[in-house]
């Protein structure tokens, strides 16, 4: 994912963009005459400058029966009506503080001289523009190319290297059909988070969020419960780079990095998907395989002990040879992508061979693409493809990789491009990754999801067997998402 961006212009628009104002005034104009004046040949004139303001008034005032004094009153009315959008100048303000000099700011409108100079007394903060364009100064007027070209050849912008924001589509074609990034002011949340997506860091916003949520990145169901569990949390600190591996010589910053970045329940053998009580489901919930191989392959722990844990795995294997999910007899559930969990535990601790009929139902799974409507657990094909990804690389079995890893690179590309949200294309761009494949079109799908607090949208990984709540994490999503 890059990191920094190539942005160094930006051009607002100033009507409907950096000001809003209102059509609706005290005098007899409806504002649907308003807006047809406003796009009239003399409006259009008066703002190249070509016609002076009392010319415009006395001219419209013929075309549309209207006494002129009645259309300033109106303009006038209008005018006053002028709020400045200071949330979206804060936020230009913000971005070219933190750009360290390296992005100009300008302003391009379609406005007269009048109307221009009478916009400069409303107390906005006018130094934040490196350059203001008007319609009447130039002589052109959008979308006309004439008006674009004048100021890029005035500003020496990069077409390439600019956004350009504006509310007329027509407007922002034109600066599109110039090389320019060109975004529709329709919706203030949208056009904020693409800009913050546009001229930030990612991988530091979502670094950044991470940290301001650190100890909160809780999960949350789809009906709105917020959810206490282990998974997730052993798989943000994996993603994060967070490994019990990369610790051993420094004991004591595992403790730091669980203590300061997630919540996980204290356990010295089996790892319980919940933490405390269990939530929309029964009282006593077992503990789980699935999240118990999570645990030790993340977290490590004392090897007499793993291999303990994984001698009680091999009493829940079903008749077909299949390992289960639960440390419990009586819940005698089988789901691939748990299975490939135990794979990846078992083979890690050279144990992979005990668990044979499960890596072949595994790979008939993968072969015949059993997974395309997720799991009983898993919602997206995406983990079952991601956790296999897991399995080879932390193996590193040759004999494994041979039986598994051509497959899988078949099935991940079959992927590429397909719907998904937030999680499922982290997890998709991160086995492309791993395989060595690009995957520029999920990528450039993924990074419009960063919101503006630099975290991902929320995407769904796994769900209630029996009611189908799903469940997601906005943090593990961003981890995920940080280092595709």
């Amino acid at each position: 994912m890059s990191s920094t961006s190539n942005y160094t212009t930006l051009i607002f628009d100033i009507g409907d963009v950096l000001f809003s104002w209102s059509l609706q005034t005290k005098t007899s104009i409806s504002p649907n005459v308003l807006r047809k004046i406003l796009s009239s040949p003399t409006w259009i004139d008066y703002e190249r400058g070509r016609i002076s303001q009392a010319e415009c008034y006395a001219r419209v005032g013929g075309e549309f029966s209207v006494d002129p004094t009645e259309v300033g009153r109106a303009f006038q009315d209008a005018r006053d009506s002028l709020q400045s959008n200071e949330e979206l100048i804060s936020v230009i303000r913000h971005l070219k503080a933190r750009s360290d000099g390296m992005l100009h700011v300008f302003a391009m409108s379609n406005i007269s001289a009048p109307d221009y100079e009478f916009l400069r007394t409303k107390p906005v903060d006018w130094s934040l523009f490196d350059g203001i364009f008007t319609s009447a100064g130039v002589g052109e007027r959008k979308p006309n190319l004439g008006f674009y070209n004048a100021v890029i050849s005035s500003t020496g912008a990069d077409p390439s290297r600019t956004i350009f924001v504006d509310d007329k589509m027509e407007n922002v074609l034109s600066a599109r059909s110039l090389g320019m990034h060109g975004i529709v002011f329709d919706d203030h949340r949208k056009v904020v988070r693409a800009l913050y997506n546009l001229l930030g860091d990612p991988v530091e916003r979502g670094r950044q969020y991470l940290t301001v949520n650190a100890k909160k990145l809780l999960s949350v169901t789809d009906n709105g419960n917020l959810l206490r569990e282990n998974f997730s949390q052993l798989l943000i600190l994996e993603a994060t780079d967070n490994r019990y591996e990369d610790y051993l010589s420094f004991p004591a910053l595992i403790e730091q990095h669980v203590r300061n970045l997630v919540n996980l329940t204290d356990t010295h053998r089996m790892w319980n998907f919940f933490q405390g009580k269990p939530l929309l489901t029964t009282e006593e919930y077992p503990f789980d395989l699935d999240t118990t191989s999570l645990g030790f392959t993340v977290m490590g722990g004392l090897e007499d002990v793993a291999h303990s844990v994984m001698d009680d795995m091999l009493d829940y294997i079903d008749d077909d040879g299949i390992i289960q999910t639960y440390f419990d007899h009586r819940r005698r559930q089988f789901d691939p992508v748990v299975c490939v969990n135990a794979l990846t535990l078992f083979y890690s601790y050279g144990r992979g061979h005990q668990l044979d009929r499960t890596l072949h139902r595994i790979r008939e799974v993968l072969l015949h693409r059993a997974y395309l409507d997720g799991s009983r657990y898993y919602v997206t094909p995406e983990s079952f493809l991601y956790f296999l990804g897991r399995l080879l690389e932390i193996s590193n079995d040759i004999s494994l990789a041979a039986y598994i890893k051509p497959l899988l690179i078949e099935r991940i590309q079959e992927r590429i491009g397909a719907d998904g949200d937030a999680v499922a294309l982290s997890m998709r761009l991160r086995l492309c990754a791993y395989l060595g494949l690009r995957n520029d079109v999920d990528l450039h799908t993924l990074l419009p999801l960063q919101c503006e607090d630099g975290g991902w949208e929320i995407g769904w990984i796994y769900r209630y067997g029996s009611s189908g709540i799903r469940i997601g994490n906005r943090g593990l999503t961003t981890s995920l998402a940080m280092k595709p």
